[in-house]
């Protein structure tokens, strides 16, 4: 009797802690669809990226100048940073032989020792007719310094050209470039464009032109040191 006690007791007690189990795990399980916590990832070094540059530490491209080498050649009247390789500023000014409207020959090396303002030029542009007046005023201004001007007229003839210069009253010589040898010469493509010439025969400026008063003072402040160039 007593051993049949003894293992029904032993029974009851085992189901008793599986209900006691069961009954745990029901309580503390998470209910479904529960989002779960992720575990931690451990971080990763890679190292420290290097700053990226403020602007203050970027430095600026320096501006081109007029030709180096030149002793005294300044930057372009026209502005243009890189004009004075087009103008051949700080160089001797090519050949220029052409006839003179009227009569005669120009001819640049005849003109050593004084400032020369050549202007290469066509009666069908625009900005000649204005710049004319303003070559006239500086012309009768500086004249006695020494200063001559030359208007060189680019594969026009001579008929139409002296009409122009005397519905302008053009006070200066006007040269025929009639095949336009010294415009390809003085690499003159765009008309009109002007150069300073110092009395050493070396471009000291250009412009390309459409300019005004202010730009044409300018250039010749350059060819005639010591005088007082305004526009």
């Amino acid at each position: 009797m007593w051993p049949r006690l003894s293992i029904l007791a032993g029974l009851l007690a085992g189901v008793a802690a599986a209900l006691l189990v069961l009954g745990g795990i029901v309580v503390f399980a998470p209910e479904p669809g529960a989002a779960r916590t992720p575990a931690p990832q451990p971080s990763v070094s890679i190292g420290t990226p290097s700053p990226s540059p403020s602007p203050s530490a970027v430095s600026a491209s320096p501006s081109v100048s007029g030709a180096s080498g030149s002793p005294s050649a300044s930057a372009p009247a026209s502005g243009g940073a890189t004009a004075a390789g087009l103008f051949h500023v700080g160089e001797q000014a090519p050949a220029l032989v052409v006839p003179q409207v009227g009569g005669g020959t120009i001819d640049l090396t005849n003109l050593r020792g004084q400032p020369v303002w050549v202007n290469f030029m066509a009666t069908n542009c625009p900005p000649c007719v204005d710049e004319f007046p303003l070559m006239n005023g500086f012309a009768a201004r500086y004249g006695d310094d020494g200063l001559v001007i030359l208007a060189i007229d680019v594969k026009e003839e001579e008929g139409p050209v002296a009409a122009f210069a005397e519905s302008l009253s053009a006070t200066f010589p006007l040269g025929l470039d009639r095949d336009g040898a010294a415009q390809t010469r003085w690499g003159a493509l765009a008309l009109p464009v002007h150069f300073w010439i110092d009395k050493d025969g070396v471009i000291r400026d250009g412009a390309l032109g459409g300019i005004g008063p202010d730009v044409m003072a300018r250039g010749l402040s350059t060819i005639m040191p010591g005088v007082d160039v305004t526009p």
